[in-house]
Parts: structure tokens; sequence; C-alpha cells
């Protein structure tokens, strides 16, 4: 598994939600001062409610912009061979449901990609209880729970 790859997916997939955020808040605006949200007595709070929608996708829009600044300013150096897990590391397990990869990203927790192969790598952000449990392990160790055995890490 190409580490550099993963982080272009990764990067890749949040670039995608970005637009697409982007392209919702202009709906969300849109519909909140559109001719078909105006009020049309007291109790109607349909443009409002869209204002609110709006906020929210607005706010989105940052986090996923802040969180893409977050990956162009990080270098994910290579942990040599044997090296401890830290911030950056791609860290390949086994658990009991099979093969599973975590990047240690310093924001995106939470989103998943699938790279060339089917392993599906899950990124895991700076206040994942996982990441903690994984910095300063080695390849070979193991965790209790979540159960899982360190295969290697990149």
């Amino acid at each position: 598994m190409e580490k550099a790859e993963v982080i272009r997916l990764v990067r890749a997939y949040l670039a995608e939600q970005h637009a697409r955020a982007v392209a919702a808040v202009a709906g969300a605006r849109e519909a909140a001062t559109g001719d078909d949200t105006r009020a049309e007595n007291k109790y109607d709070t349909r443009g409002l409610e869209a204002s609110y929608l709006a906020a929210g996708q607005a706010e989105l829009v940052e986090e996923l912009e802040w969180a893409l600044g977050k990956f162009d300013a990080v270098s994910f150096a290579a942990i040599p061979s044997g090296g401890e897990i830290a911030p950056g590391a791609l860290v390949l397990v086994q658990t009991d449901l099979g093969r599973a990869a975590y990047l240690l990203a310093p924001a995106g927790g939470g989103a998943e990609v699938v790279v060339p192969g089917g392993t599906t790598v899950t990124v895991l952000g700076p206040e994942a209880p996982l990441r903690h449990q994984l910095l300063g392990r080695v390849a070979g160790a193991s965790l209790e729970r979540p159960r899982l055995r360190i295969l290697e890490v990149l």
C-alpha cells in the first residue's frame, strides 16, 4: 500500500466533500432568500429554517477548508522500519474482522477511502481515542480494546 496514494485519496475525498458543501450552501442560501420561502403568515418559518441550514452548511465549508489546509501544511514523512507510530503514520492492522488501515492525520477524522486492492483506510484525527492508543507503538504490538495487532507502520 502506497502511503502517498492514500494521502492523495484522502485529500481528494475532502476536496469532493468541500465542493458538495459549497454547492449545498448556494442552494440553502437560495432557499433562504427565494420567493418560495417568503413567509405567508407569522407562523411560516421556512425561510428561517433555510437560513439555519445555510449557516450550518457554511460552517461545514469552513471546516473542510481548514482540513484541506492542514493536509497541505503537514509532511507525512515515512516511518523508518521498526519505528514508533507517530502523527502522519499509516498503520496496517489485523482485527478479528480482517485487515484494516488507519492514517493518523492532522484533520479529516472519520473519513474513509478505499485504496486499489480494496483495503479501506480510515482517517484518525487528533482527538480519536484509537489514535492515542496507537501512538508510540511499533509493528507487532497488540491492543486489547479494540482487539487488533499492528502489522506494519508506514
